[in-house]
């Protein structure tokens, strides 16, 4: 059989499964203890007061977007290279996504370029590949015009920036981590939102149970039994099943990022000079690898659907990361205009991401690197 190499994929092992069966096992799958236990430990290890997490990275978000109370005819600041969840969120609350231009070199939104209009709420930086936005540029920017920093961080969960792990909230008001089997580590699907801010962590719990609260009641509570619905909430719980392994996962991030990172070393060291593609900067920050880009140089961006079919049939499912979203026919149809953001654009037209993920072995890399450099022989 051909080799076939994703450009990424969950890792799950023995001990995996057996969290996930002994929740199997036990009184609750859903709204018991191992929801609260990932919470904790998620919040202790990225160095954040609190975390909340939720039953995707969409959900997530948009449960973040609520906390700050995100309505109609307000307005974030985001990048358009970035899946459609960041800024789809902003509509389901009837606001509206600015989208700001970003650096050729890194996929990031460009801080320099980042323009506060009126009835802009919030600043959203993507975090691409795993590769860390200049937050404290993206900060200052927000504290000057009394904005809100919300990180989209799903590429980014076990990175740094200024010595400070991205979820920590250091330079944000939250962080919004994915949990989707290509992310860093999985609980099937999932997200979380990690902030230091009591009030948004509250408004989120209830937020993701369907705005219900159990203990704070604007009535006079009828007996033991009472619950109020105090706002329009979602169901965006997390079972204790994908709680628990995610358990399991967190245990292992460490040693996840740290392949990835070797992986990305390898690659490199061994593309270093060559004439066809460039690869993104990761400067002065320690990137996650969630992606591995690569970048075609002019003569072969030309190329790029060409070499991408060829590199398919080698058994590299190599894939592109993003169409930019405003090019998309439901933000064209929302106005939405081709040319709003020509470097990210471009950008799209050169980006192929390669794969890499932890189970991948040194063999399968050098394999990867061979393939691509016989298809650009070829060409």
């Amino acid at each position: 059989m051909k080799k076939f190499l994703p450009y990424g994929r969950q890792y799950i092992d023995e001990d995996d499964v057996q969290s996930v069966v002994d929740v199997l096992n036990s009184d609750y799958i859903t709204q018991g203890p191992k929801v609260d236990e990932f919470e904790k430990k998620l919040a202790d290890h990225f160095g954040s007061k609190y975390a909340v997490v939720f039953n995707s990275g969409t959900s997530a978000l948009h449960g973040a977007y609520f906390a700050i109370n995100l309505g109609h005819e307000e307005k974030l600041v985001t990048s358009p290279i970035t899946f459609a969840a960041t800024s789809n969120a902003a509509l389901y609350l009837g606001a509206k996504p600015i989208f700001c231009d970003i650096e050729s070199a890194t996929g990031n939104i460009n801080p320099s370029l980042i323009q506060v209009p009126k009835n802009v709420k919030a600043i959203v930086p993507v975090h691409y590949a795993g590769n860390p936005v200049d937050l404290k540029s993206v900060y200052d920017l927000a504290h000057e015009n009394d904005l809100y920093v919300i990180e989209d961080a799903a590429h980014a969960v076990g990175a740094n920036y200024n010595d400070h792990i991205i979820g920590s909230c250091k330079y944000s008001d939250m962080t919004v981590f994915s949990f989707h089997p290509v992310k860093h580590i999985t609980t099937g699907e999932g997200g979380a939102v990690l902030t230091n801010n009591p009030d948004f962590y509250d408004k989120m719990l209830k937020f993701r149970s369907h705005g219900i609260n159990k203990d704070k009641f604007q009535f006079q509570p009828h007996g033991d039994w009472y619950y109020e619905m105090q706002f329009l909430g979602h169901n965006y719980r997390m079972t204790d099943i994908q709680a628990a392994l995610g358990l399991s996962q967190l245990n292992k991030l460490k040693e996840f990022v740290k392949r990835r990172r070797k992986i990305a070393r390898i690659y490199e060291e061994l593309f270093e000079g060559n004439h066809y593609f460039d690869t993104i900067d990761c400067i002065n920050q320690e990137s996650s690898y969630h992606l591995f880009p690569i970048l075609l140089k002019d003569p072969y961006k030309c190329k790029k659907s060409n070499i991408f079919i060829k590199l398919r049939e080698k058994g590299l499912g190599v894939q592109v990361h993003y169409i930019p979203v405003y090019l998309q026919p439901y933000y064209e149809d929302l106005g939405y205009k081709a040319g709003s953001c020509p470097v990210a654009e471009d950008f799209y037209h050169r980006e192929i991401s390669i794969p890499i993920y932890p189970a991948m072995s040194d063999d399968d890399v050098n394999y990867v690197v061979e393939t691509i450099y016989e298809i650009f022989h070829k060409l």
